[in-house]
């Protein structure tokens, strides 16, 4: 990878301002369209010559071919020997996809059967609690196993006709008694989400409402569904195997909403709906397997990336959804991103010759203005801006309040990029009756430098459609990021040492082990923990 004439071609950018007064026609040359999808990077400091490099080192880096692997059931996750598949949860075509000669649809369409009927059930009170009908669904799980579906579930509340459903994740008890607090537990549905069904959070806060249950329900159990291949496990804690769905190894946690992790969110809007949410993503697959590189929303996303942190060296990237209903968007892509691409080591277990993913962090405008955007028009530092937008809301009534949102949006994004001379700032204060020095001083405060890059994502509305092109476009934007980085993004060791010291911790914090062996600022800290 031309690393080196990447940074130089970054380094030697033009403004903004230049290159749309060079190009008229720059807004729709740097856009690109899917659909009724429009995603707009003018405002990034990308020139004709620099797209040209982008898409030349993704096409060097065999893009193309890491792509037909990805999609034919290939073991790109090297260091774990598996695929990377979460497209077959997806696929709604009859195509066959093959892992180790094996055709895997039917066994994914026949869990997809599964989940209907039981979501249905749920749903239609066919199956019950032990006090009548379900009311209420706790879905208990943690990382990929409650970001996407806890995001998914209020994204399209508006189609939410089924039981209410409720997200556990955070061992802290707090978590889960403040969840059950005011539930029923003889009308209550818990889903326990854990592939291998011994991840300690999730099993810990499993047991606490199978005993919050067991104050009331005979059989716990039959109010219990399990996410998870580790049926023996399953069976143990009493859960029936028709509440047991299961997902091959080839589904990555952070990837797995398009299965059985997403049952939750199936029982809400229901199985139509919920294909309609599988169609949006499988039309961006199909985007993303076919669009040539110059016109392909992940790829362009993508690029758009690797400009701004690997060229520039802009190490955060804010994601920032004007649609309230995205407020857990921003946290689901922080994990999507930084899990997959958070990595110091290449495919060849060589170092990386330039930095690995950005931090990404966010949250909805326009609550934004009124917290940290200060930072990003006049802090020192410059963090690209991505931004959401739909063209139209659910609330037809208050259609005077989504023009406004609108506006914040697109303000936002001209501010950034306009910023305010300090000759404006200056006419400005001077009309407000200040001069001499006090002027100069006001001024300076009021000053903005402009020229700071962002992209816009444009989309008709949110629907269990739109919300999977959304969900699809940033995982297969992650996907290229990490093919031009060279390193693998499907594992994720940086979670475990974590996992592996903690476990360790427990019998330490209860006077069960010895400290002797911890650092002297560990046992400061388990002493005043203790005492």
């Amino acid at each position: 990878m031309n690393w080196t004439d990447l940074k130089t071609r970054a380094a030697a950018c033009q403004k903004l301002a230049s290159l749309f007064a060079q190009n008229p026609n720059r807004a729709e040359e740097f856009s690109a369209r899917h659909g009724d999808m429009l995603f707009d990077y003018s405002k990034t400091h990308i020139g004709e010559d620099d797209r040209a490099l982008l898409i030349q080192m993704a096409s060097d880096a065999d893009l193309e071919d890491r792509r037909a692997a990805m999609f034919g059931g290939q073991k790109i996750n090297e260091t774990e020997d598996r695929a990377v598949l979460h497209t077959a949860l997806r696929n709604l075509s009859d195509d066959a996809i093959l892992v180790d000669g094996k055709d895997v649809m039917p066994s994914v369409r026949d869990t997809r059967d599964r989940m209907a009927a039981f979501s249905e059930a749920v749903r239609t009170g066919a199956l019950q609690g032990q006090g009548g009908a379900i009311t209420d669904v706790v879905n208990i799980g943690i990382g990929g196993s409650d970001l996407g579906p806890a995001m998914a579930v209020l994204a399209l509340a508006p189609y939410h006709d089924g039981p209410r459903v409720h997200f556990v994740s955070n061992v802290d008890g707090a978590d889960v008694a403040d969840t059950l607090r005011g539930l029923d537990p003889a009308t209550t549905l818990v889903i326990v989400a854990s592939k291998t069904f011994t991840t300690i959070e999730t099993m810990t806060n499993a047991r606490t409402a199978q005993a919050w249950m067991a104050t009331v329900v005979k059989d716990t159990g039959a109010q219990f569904a399990a996410l998870s291949t580790a049926e023996e496990k399953t069976a143990e804690f009493g859960i029936p195997s028709a509440h047991v769905f299961g997902f091959e190894d080839w589904v990555g946690g952070r990837y797995s909403l398009w299965g059985p992790i997403g049952l939750s969110l199936m029982i809400a809007i229901g199985a139509d709906d919920f294909t309609d949410f599988l169609r949006g993503a499988y039309d961006m697959d199909c985007h993303f397997r076919d669009a040539p590189l110059a016109d392909n929303l992940p790829v362009l996303l993508a690029l758009v990336g690797v400009w701004n942190n690997q060229g520039c060296g802009h190490a955060t990237r804010a994601v920032l959804p004007y649609d309230q209903r995205l407020t857990r968007l921003p946290a689901y892509f922080q994990q999507l991103e930084m899990e997959s691409n958070g990595k110091s080591v290449a495919m060849d277990g060589t170092s990386l010759e330039v930095n690995s993913g950005p931090v990404v962090w966010g949250e909805p405008g326009t609550n934004g203005q009124h917290a940290f955007y200060q930072l990003i028009h006049q802090g020192t530092r410059v963090i690209p801006c991505e931004f959401m937008v739909a063209r139209a809301g659910h609330e037809a009534d208050l259609g005077h309040q989504h023009e406004l949102l609108v506006a914040n949006c697109l303000a936002q994004s001209e501010a950034l990029m306009v910023g305010r001379s300090l000759k404006e700032a200056t006419d400005i204060m001077a009309q407000r009756g200040l001069s001499g020095d006090e002027l100069d001083r006001q001024a300076r405060h009021r000053v903005f430098p402009g020229d700071r890059p962002s992209t816009t994502l444009v989309y008709p509305k949110l629907t269990p459609f739109v919300l999977g092109q959304i969900i699809a476009l940033y995982e297969h934007r992650v996907f290229v990021e990490g093919v031009m980085l060279g390193i693998n993004s499907y594992d994720q060791w940086g979670v475990e040492l974590g996992k592996e010291l903690a476990n360790a911790l427990t019998p330490v914090l209860r006077g069960e082990a010895s400290d002797a062996e911890k650092d002297s600022s560990t046992r400061l800290l388990l002493d005043y923990l203790r005492s």
